[in-house]
């Protein structure tokens, strides 16, 4: 190992499917978070992080209330693939791979 990144925890990530560093702590304090912290390596949450603000200024979403913590949640879900679906329409469409 090289010095100082062994104390780095390991993922092996669902959405990119290789191994990398996972997060520090869990995003949200429920399952959700658990399989995230536990699934998902920091580089791939990071992607989320981008693509949610498109999502929070299309929808015009407000992150403080119910309704819109319930909205990015499941979109989080989709996005990790831990739930099947759909992810909302943002007015940025990637191009297809």
């Amino acid at each position: 190992m090289n010095g100082g990144m062994s104390d780095e925890r390991l993922v092996f990530c669902k959405k990119l499917q290789k191994e990398l560093p996972g997060l520090t702590r869990q995003p949200y304090k429920n399952e959700l978070g658990a399989r995230i912290f536990n699934e998902i390596s920091k580089e791939a949450w990071g992607m989320w992080l981008k693509d949610s603000v498109k999502y929070i200024n299309t929808y015009r979403i407000d992150t403080t209330s119910k309704q819109g913590q319930d909205f990015l949640l499941k979109q989080v879900a989709i996005y990790f693939g831990f739930e099947e679906g759909n992810l909302a329409e943002t007015a940025f469409v990637p191009a297809e791979k």
